[in-house]
């Protein structure tokens, strides 16, 4: 074998080699950003892009924060070896916590509401992570409710990230997504819509994403009534505020319907091949209803955030519903 040949064979061993040698943790973020090609015809001056979040080891966008906050955690010292983690979640940033818990050897406890999908519960399980039930209709604020309790009782034995409040959740985001989006457009994003629920997306990506371009329209969603089937969002007016939350970043805010959105949930499998959650498909109604807006005549690129995919969500009814 030549020289250069030789060479050029142990560069691509080396890299298969970091590849195969990557933890789990190494894998979050870099996710891919998908453009949406038949679903949006209606709009043919609008290019429609969604970052495929299910591509993070957890399986969704969560794993962005809580691997910040957890990082956070261990570098501040409230993190220690003995210490439990506990949190309130509607699901996805549990799985996170459960699977980053996992990998480094902490164990979790998580309070979640009843009304969370059966998926969720299993795969929280299956990582180990001990479950707290809390009533189904007081949502993820009676969870919050809940862990407050537990901690009050015996704070010395765990490690309470609050995700709702913890500054390390959106700038997770700032640091990440924004970049990622920024460079994966080659800087033409025109219009960044994301949803509220602890906010840190919205928050975290809005803010950097203005830093690199102000004109940079930001649109952010919720639920258009107190009670709905979009699980992790927030309808702000009801709910328990989250401390990181700031109302004064969005350019609009808009109210989504769970309807709508399950209707959406199975255009996008048959209509585009993709398997993604009711928030997914709801996120992707806020950007039909902000490319309403545009001029006819008008170039626009609008991004969202495709939070998981539908795994964790076949056994719901709406799948069976004409």
């Amino acid at each position: 074998m030549a020289t250069t040949e030789r060479i050029a064979a142990s560069l691509q061993h080396s890299t298969l080699a970091e590849r195969a040698g990557q933890s789990v943790l190494e894998r979050i973020g870099n996710t891919p950003l998908l453009r949406l090609e038949r679903i949006a015809k209606e709009f043919p001056n609008i290019e429609f892009c969604a970052k495929a979040e299910w591509f993070n080891p957890g399986g969704s966008v969560k794993d962005r924060p809580a691997l910040s906050m957890i990082q956070a955690g261990l570098a501040n010292g409230k993190l220690r070896p003995g210490k439990t983690i506990i949190d309130a979640t509607s699901g996805n940033t549990g799985i996170a916590y459960a699977m980053i818990g996992a990998a480094l050897g902490y164990a979790v406890k998580l309070c979640l509401p009843d009304s969370a999908s059966p998926e969720r519960k299993r795969i929280l399980t299956a990582f180990g992570a001990e479950l707290v039930i809390t009533p189904g209709d007081e949502g993820t604020d009676g969870a919050i409710r809940r862990v407050h309790e537990i901690v009050a009782a015996d704070p010395e034995s765990y490690f309470y990230p609050d995700q709702y409040s913890n500054p390390a959740n959106w700038e997770a985001h700032y640091r990440t997504t924004a970049r990622e989006i920024w460079e994966q457009t080659g800087g033409r994003v025109t219009h960044f819509v994301a949803a509220l629920g602890t906010s840190g997306t919205f928050v975290g990506t809005t803010r950097r994403l203005k830093e690199l371009n102000p004109a940079i329209r930001c649109v952010s969603l919720q639920p258009d009534a107190s009670f709905h089937g979009l699980e992790g969002w927030k309808h702000m007016a009801t709910a328990i505020r989250p401390a990181i939350y700031d109302d004064t970043l969005a350019d609009e805010n808009l109210q989504i319907s769970t309807e709508e959105a399950y209707r959406l949930v199975k255009r996008l499998a048959r209509e585009e091949g993709l398997l993604v959650s009711p928030s997914s498909a709801a996120a992707l109604l806020g950007c039909f209803q902000v490319a309403a807006r545009i001029p006819k005549g008008e170039h626009a690129v609008i991004v969202t955030v495709f939070a998981d995919s539908a795994a964790k969500y076949l056994t719901e009814r709406f799948w069976e519903e004409a």
